[in-house]
């Protein structure tokens, strides 16, 4: 079973957001690194981009596929994980603690259309 970890909001498309203040760190879920196995480059935004809820903002490629990544929140790009240009692994390595984009967000209401862990959990089980 993949990790979830309480206290974050999942898409269904499965990215994950973690709320800290006005900024959210956003990333893939464990699930969705298990499913796209070695993850080898990470298309990201730049600083300052503007990204909405349910509209892409880069993509994750693996040894097995390319996925796009939907933004789960509406605000301005500060920061994007540079790590990530010279080791994609680390998203395998730990997906949550390897967050793609920080976005201030301009809207939380977006927030309430994602799923809390256990909903996630039911949703993967599918």
């Amino acid at each position: 079973m993949a990790k979830v970890i309480e206290g974050l909001y999942y898409s269904e498309s499965h990215e994950f957001v973690r709320v800290e203040g006005n900024v959210g760190f956003v990333g893939i879920t464990d699930y969705a690194q298990n499913a796209l196995g070695t993850v080898v480059y990470v298309d990201m935004p730049d600083v300052d981009d503007e990204v909405e809820a349910g509209e892409e903002f880069g993509a994750v490629e693996s040894t097995k596929a390319a996925s796009d990544l939907i933004s789960p929140v509406s605000g301005t790009v500060i920061e994007v994980n540079e790590a990530l240009n010279d080791q994609p692994e680390l998203i395998n390595e730990d997906a949550f603690e390897n967050w793609i984009i920080k976005v201030e967000l301009s809207d939380t209401s977006a927030l309430d259309n994602l799923m809390d862990a256990k909903a996630y959990e039911a949703f993967c089980a599918k």
